[in-house]
């Protein structure tokens, strides 16, 4: 027998105008520019340029610390700091956060050869029929950006067949492809590492005993090489050690990725800053990026347009329909002018925390100044939620007379010594690349030894951590670090 029953649950949802404020306040200034053009393309009734009719009635500058008091009292139409708590949402309007899988966008570039035109180029002067010409550019078209087909040859033939009904075999694609491996730059089209350092050793003068050695070594030693066992290696193949060291010398010197010579990897990033900080004889004097203050206002036509539908005819249907159209863009548009504004007001609170909790280090630069910092130190100088700090230091960036650093650089855990103080782990994290990058090449030291010699030096750190901080710094372990 079925039974109804009532049930009455309360539940917190994000409308699109929440979602989008998330977003903005989570975009670096680099995106900030490509976001405002989309809302001036979608809006009629926003428009760039300076307007005094809208915004602060006394003039009160945006970037005021009277501003920042009151950001607080302004936004509770949006109760933003409520929605701040919850999970990513992706896909309104944005790009940049972490559930929006799309390519991160770059600076536009000069043209330039790419690596797959300098491959077809080359193969343009084979002697091939046709299919075999159908079977190159299918590999071809395999090659990623590091020049390396990883697709198994299999997966090829089978595309070939499904995709443009060609019927072919493994030995076909396999003759084709060392004709392709026989192109500039050096080991391009390998299907592995080892096989790309043979085909770039292969092209050296096969003359030299070096070149034979150290063809030997990756072909039937790959494996020792790759875990740098070269006593095993001296061993087998009974050479004398500066024998060994000449070989291991030419084969380290090989590129590991020869599709990175050209093409999609030689693309530059740029690193454009969200604050500047200047040191005005001892005071320091933060503002923002002129691009986070962009000059919008309502369109005074459009405005002017709702005062004259509002004293037409109010019963005509098709004049009712554009009345709603135009206060929907007109909201809409003193919405977005407002987010920025709070946008504005947010980043520059929570970075004036940031310079006042780290003030040693933004006056004299020195890493050891840095004090231990997580998001909730931040985020209670701010009186906002952690998922605030944590999207305003998402992606951003600081201007400094010492260089330029992503906000999150600031935060570490911190270190207990024996004086009972605090360090940030980024002074630790120093220590243990000077210690590295000082040890004796031919005997490495283990995490035991960094643990002990840390200890000695007075900061309380268990091996584990030692490992962690070493795997943080892409630093191999000590047997991938040993040099002949």
């Amino acid at each position: 027998m079925q039974k109804l029953s009532l049930s009455q649950t309360l539940q917190q949802k994000l409308s699109p105008q929440q979602i989008q404020f998330i977003k903005l306040l989570q975009i670096p200034t680099a995106e900030l520019d490509t976001r405002i053009e989309e809302e001036l393309e979608i809006n009629p009734a926003l428009e760039e340029g300076m307007d005094d009719d809208y915004g602060d009635s006394d003039g009160d500058d945006p970037f005021s610390d009277e501003y920042e008091d009151d950001y607080k009292d302004r936004s509770d139409d949006l109760d933003v700091d409520n929605y701040l708590r919850d999970e990513e949402y992706a896909g309104y309007k944005m790009q940049g956060d972490g559930g929006y899988q799309e390519e991160e966008r770059e600076m536009p570039l000069a043209m330039r050869s790419t690596l797959t035109d300098s491959l077809l180029q080359q193969f343009g002067y084979l002697n091939l029929d046709d299919q075999q010409r159908l079977i190159g550019l299918q590999l071809i078209g395999s090659i990623e950006n590091d020049g390396y087909i990883r697709r198994s040859l299999q997966a090829i033939v089978n595309d070939l067949a499904f995709s443009h009904n060609v019927f072919t075999d493994v030995e076909e694609l396999e003759e084709v492809l060392k004709k392709i491996q026989t192109f500039d730059p050096p080991g391009i089209a390998a299907r592995t590492l080892q096989e790309c350092l043979v085909l770039q050793l292969q092209r050296k003068d096969q003359a030299d005993i070096n070149v034979r050695l150290a063809i030997r070594i990756i072909e039937d030693f790959f494996d020792e090489f790759s875990k740098k066992h070269y006593d095993k290696i001296q061993k087998r193949l009974n050479i004398s050690e500066d024998r060994l060291k000449c070989a291991i010398q030419l084969i380290t010197k090989l590129n590991p990725k020869p599709g990175s010579v050209e093409g999609e990897e030689g693309t530059a990033q740029y690193l454009m800053p969200d604050f500047i900080l200047t040191n005005n004889n001892g005071k320091l004097e933060l503002s923002l990026n002129s691009r986070n203050a962009p000059e919008l206002r309502i369109s005074r036509s459009f405005a002017e347009m709702l005062d004259t539908y509002e004293k037409s005819n109010k019963n005509n249907k098709t004049l009712k329909e554009t009345v709603t159209f135009v206060k929907q863009k007109l909201d809409a548009a003193k919405w977005f002018i407002d987010a920025i504004k709070q946008r504005q007001a947010t980043l520059l609170k929570t970075m004036n925390a940031i310079v006042k909790f780290q003030y040693d280090f933004f006056i004299t630069g020195d890493e050891t100044k840095l004090r231990p910092m997580i998001l909730k130190d931040i985020a209670n100088l701010i009186g906002m939620d952690v998922s605030t700090v944590s999207r305003v230091a998402n992606s951003k960036s600081v201007q400094t007379e010492f260089g330029i650093y992503p906000l999150k650089y600031f935060f570490s855990e911190g270190i207990s010594t024996e004086s009972g103080e605090d360090v940030s782990s980024r002074e630790v994290k120093n220590i243990l690349k000077d210690l590295i990058d000082n040890e004796p090449k031919s005997n490495p030291l283990s995490d035991d030894k960094l643990e002990k010699i840390l200890n000695e030096r007075g900061y309380n750190i268990a091996r584990r951590t030692v490992a962690k901080y070493r795997e943080q710094l892409n630093i191999p372990v000590a047997r991938l670090r040993k040099q002949l």
